[in-house]
Order: structure tokens, then sequence, then C-alpha cells
């Protein structure tokens, strides 16, 4: 009798545990209006790290802004935006070549879902071993897709050589992915692609390009803070400074 209740408390204490476990698989949140955040998890020197993309839902199917990092979540993704909004995948979006943005796209591609990268990134995800985008873009180009417009912008090297950010301008939404850090971060996170001198300049290009967002959306960390933009600036140029002394 004693070992069953010790071993029925030890289950009500891990339950706890395990359910925390499961539900950081894969989380949806509202943002505003018809977009949501998603996040997903995977490991980075030995911590869980969350990875935040972004969806759009239209009377005409859903787009999708960057893949989960976790490939167990590739399907449970598609299938949650199925069963919450009733709509399918129809574009999907990776922002540089990294495997926390582009992971999904092939097993997207293999479902017949349109997805797209820039040239720059299809060429970085080809020297890397990475997963590649079925159509390409040239240069930034405007997208429709029901009644929402958008627009990919290059706006210089920083966290990668190729990093793009994606702008809406009447819901004056960007979409910053790794490019921006959150407002609270105390670096810029893994340098190891990044070009620490540009890096300042290219934060300013979106600044400059796109005035008054209401809310900047990043890959890494609390997107609530409108200062993420304005405090990565800081931080580059601090970096910058290092780099010349």
């Amino acid at each position: 009798m004693r070992f069953l209740l010790l071993a029925l408390s030890f289950i009500f204490v891990m339950n706890p545990v395990l359910g925390q476990e499961k539900s950081a698989k894969l989380k949806i949140a509202h943002l505003s209006g018809d977009f949501y955040i998603y996040t997903t998890y995977n490991t980075y020197e030995n911590s869980q790290v969350p990875a935040n993309g972004m969806y759009l839902v239209t009377d005409q199917g859903v787009a999708l802004f960057d893949t989960p990092w976790d490939s167990t979540q590739f399907q449970p993704l598609l299938d949650s935006i199925k069963t919450k909004h009733g709509r399918s995948v129809v574009l999907c979006f990776a922002t540089h070549w990294h495997t926390d943005k582009t992971a999904g796209l092939e097993y997207y591609r293999q479902l017949g879902i349109p997805t797209y990268t820039t040239t720059m990134t299809d060429s970085l995800s080809k020297l890397n071993g990475k997963k590649r985008a079925e159509f390409l873009m040239t240069k930034d180009t405007v997208f429709h897709l029901g009644h929402y417009t958008f627009e990919t912008y290059y706006p210089g090297e920083g966290h990668t050589a190729d990093n793009i950010v994606i702008w809406f301008s009447r819901e004056k939404i960007l979409y910053g992915g790794c490019l921006i850090k959150g407002a609270d971060d105390e670096t810029l996170g893994y340098l190891g692609d990044a070009n620490e001198k540009a890096y300042a300049t290219t934060l300013k290009n979106v600044r400059n390009r796109f005035k008054d967002p209401k809310v900047i959306v990043i890959a890494h960390s609390d997107w609530h803070n409108i200062n993420s933009l304005k405090h990565s600036i800081e931080m580059a140029e601090a970096l910058k400074k290092e780099e010349q002394h």
C-alpha cells in the first residue's frame, strides 16, 4: 500500500513536468487580426531555445513565414492551422538559410505547398547542405493573398549575408526574423555567419524604410516590446565600435 501511494505521488508530481515538455513542442499565440505567432523549440548549447515563426490566415489560404525548427512539428503545425482556422497553408517563406528557418522547406515542398526564398538564401542553403525552396526571388517582391499585401525586403548583411524582413504596410507589422533581437537581449546572439561591420547599417536600413511599425516580430525573443529594433541598432553600433578597436 505504501509503495502504491509513493508511486501515485510520483506520477502526480511528474505529470506537470511531462505536460510542460509536451506543450513546449508547439505553441500558437494570436498576434492581431488574422496574424498568429507559432513557436517551436530545439536544443542549442544544451538549452531549449524557442524559434518564432508567423502565419497569416486569408480567405485564399494561409501564408507561413519561416518553418518550424523542430522537424517533428512540420505536420502538427499544418494540422493545427487546419483545425483552428479551416484553411490550408498555400505559401511558405524562409527569411534566411539557417535551419531554424529553412528546416521544413523540403517537407512542405513535397506536399505541394509553394516555398520561397531569395536566390542568395538558396545559394547559401545549397553550400551549407540546408533545405531549399522551390521558387526563388531575385529581388524585393510584393505578394498578394486574399485582401492582404506584403513585401519582402533585403536590407543588407547582418545576422547572415542573406537575411530578409517582411513588411505588411496596412497593418504596420514588421516580421524581422533573426535579424532583430529582443528589447531585453544582451547580445546580438549567434554571430558565426554575421557581418558585424555592416549589421548596424543594415538595421538602420530597415528602420528608415518601414516607419513606425506597430508590431515587430522577432525569432528568438518576446515580440511585445516595440523597442527591439532600436535596441538591436544600439547593440550593433557597440559591436561595430569593438571591431574598430
